[in-house]
C-alpha cells in the first residue's frame, strides 16, 4: 500500500507519496489537467501494480481530477479542509503551512486516520447531473432573493407606495408595473387600461380589471417623496434591477423544466416521489445531495447525521447539552426543513407528529428538524428495500402520548 496526500490549487496540485511505515517516498508538483494526471499516473506505477493498493487524500471530492482518480481505480478519501486544520494543529504548533506540508499532512492522515473518514461516494453520472443541475437551480433562487431585497432596500428610500401596493417583488405583476412606471410621480399617472396592457405583458391574463384597480389605487397613495434627481437616479437603478431579476426568473423556469425532465428518468425517482411532501424539484435537490450510491451511508444514523437533522449532544463532565447541528450541508438542510414543512398537509402522520412535538413545547423549527430528521429515516428504509413509502407503515406504530419525544 502507498499513501499519496493531494494539496491541490487552481492550477496545480502537490503530490507527496508515503508508505505504509510513514516514510516519504516521492514528492511532485502537477499542472491540472491530462499532463498532469499522467504524471500522477507515473508517479503512482513506480511504487505499485494494483489501482486498489493506492490511497489517496485530498480536500474536495467533486472536479475533473478527482473524476479521473477515482475511474483509475484508487481510494479516494475526500477529507473535510476543516478536519485537515484540526489535523495540522494535532501534529505542530507553530502555525507555519505549506502546500508541501499540508500533502504530506494529507498522506499521513489517510495512512493512520482514514478510517474515521469518508471515502469519495461512487455516484452515478446521472445522479451527479442532478446534484449539479439543482444547485445551480436553488442558487439562482437565492441570487433572486438577494436583488429582490437590494431592490425593496431601493423602494423604500423613494416609492414607498410601491412597497405597499406589491407583496413579492419577484412577482410578475410586480415586475411588468415596475418597469413601466419606476418612479412614483409615473405610478401615479397611470391609467387602468395602461396598467391593464402592462399586466398582460408581463403574462397575467385573469382577474385584469380588478388587479388593475388595485394597483392604481395602491400607487396612487400619498407619500413623503424623495427630491427629483433622488428620484430619477433611484428610478434608473430600479430598471435595471427589475431587468435582472426578470432574466432570473426566466433562467430559473427554464433550469427548473431541465431539472424535472433529468429527475424523472432516475430509477429511484418513484421512490422519492412517494414521500409526503417531496414533488420534482424538491425531491431533485435531496436525491442530489445525498447521490444515489447505495453503500454510501452505512445506516440510518449516517444519513441522518450528513443531513444535519439529528440533534448534537456536547456532553462533559456533569455538563449535557443537545443542540442542532450547525457545520452542515445546506443545501441538503434547506431542502430537508422544506420537505418537513410541505408534508405537513399531504401526510396525517407527518401532521400528527409536528403537533406532538409542538405541544412538547418544541418552536416551529425544532418540531420540523424532528420530523424531517423522522422522514430522513423513512427515506433511507425506503431506499435499503426498494419500496415506497407507506403512510400506515411509516406511522402506525406510533401512538398519541404526552410524553416528550426523542428526536
Amino acid at each position: 500500500m502507498i499513501f499519496v496526500g493531494d494539496d491541490w490549487a487552481e492550477a496545480h496540485h502537490d503530490v507527496c507519496v508515503m508508505d505504509e511505515a510513514g516514510a516519504r517516498l516521492a514528492f511532485r508538483r502537477f499542472p491540472e489537467g491530462i499532463e498532469g494526471v499522467a504524471g500522477f499516473h507515473d508517479l503512482v506505477g513506480e511504487h505499485v501494480s494494483d489501482p486498489s493498493q493506492v490511497v489517496v487524500g485530498i480536500e474536495t471530492d467533486r472536479g475533473l481530477w478527482v473524476h479521473a482518480l477515482v475511474a483509475a481505480g484508487y481510494q479516494v478519501y475526500a477529507v473535510n479542509p476543516k478536519s485537515v486544520s484540526r489535523y495540522r494543529d494535532r501534529h505542530r504548533v507553530s502555525g507555519s503551512k505549506s502546500d508541501r506540508g499540508d500533502a504530506k499532512l494529507l498522506a499521513d492522515l489517510v495512512r493512520t486516520d482514514r478510517h474515521n473518514h469518508r471515502p469519495v461516494a461512487g455516484d452515478s453520472p446521472q445522479g451527479e447531473g442532478i446534484k449539479v443541475l439543482a444547485r445551480a437551480h436553488q442558487g439562482l433562487i437565492w441570487e433572486r432573493k438577494r436583488h429582490t431585497n437590494r431592490l425593496r432596500s431601493a423602494l423604500r428610500e423613494y416609492y414607498p407606495a410601491a412597497l405597499e401596493t406589491f407583496e413579492s417583488l419577484a412577482d410578475r405583476d410586480t415586475l411588468a408595473v415596475l418597469n413601466k412606471a419606476p418612479s412614483p410621480r409615473e405610478g401615479a399617472h397611470l391609467t387602468i387600461p395602461q396598467i391593464k396592457a402592462t399586466l398582460k405583458r408581463g403574462g397575467r391574463q385573469r382577474n385584469l380589471d380588478r388587479r388593475a384597480a388595485d394597483i392604481q389605487m395602491g400607487l396612487r397613495a400619498v407619500h413623503l417623496e424623495a427630491p427629483g434627481p433622488v428620484t430619477e437616479a433611484f428610478a434608473a437603478t430600479t430598471r435595471s434591477a427589475v431587468a435582472v431579476i426578470s432574466e432570473i426568473n426566466l433562467q430559473i423556469a427554464q433550469l427548473e423544466k431541465t431539472l424535472e425532465d433529468s429527475f424523472e428518468q432516475h430509477p429511484d425517482a418513484a421512490i422519492y416521489l412517494s414521500m409526503p411532501g417531496l414533488g420534482d424539484v424538491l425531491g431533485a435537490r435531496v436525491l442530489g445531495e445525498f447521490g444515489d450510491d447505495p453503500e454510501r451511508f452505512t445506516d440510518v444514523k449516517s444519513r441522518r447525521n450528513y443531513a444535519a437533522t439529528s440533534p448534537l449532544t456536547i456532553a462533559s463532565g456533569k455538563t449535557k447539552t443537545v443542540t442542532a447541528r450547525y457545520v452542515r450541508n445546506n443545501h441538503l438542510y434547506d431542502a430537508a426543513i422544506r420537505w418537513a414543512f410541505c408534508s405537513l398537509t399531504t401526510s396525517p402522520g407527518c401532521r400528527a407528529f409536528y403537533d406532538q412535538r409542538r405541544a412538547n413545547q418544541d418552536t416551529h423549527y425544532q418540531a420540523l428538524r424532528a420530523l424531517s430528521n423522522r422522514l430522513v429515516g423513512i427515506l433511507h428504509g425506503c431506499l435499503k428495500h426498494g419500496t415506497h413509502y407507506n403512510e400506515n407503515t411509516a406511522w402506525a406504530h406510533r401512538q398519541p402520548t404526552t410524553t416528550n419525544i426523542a428526536a
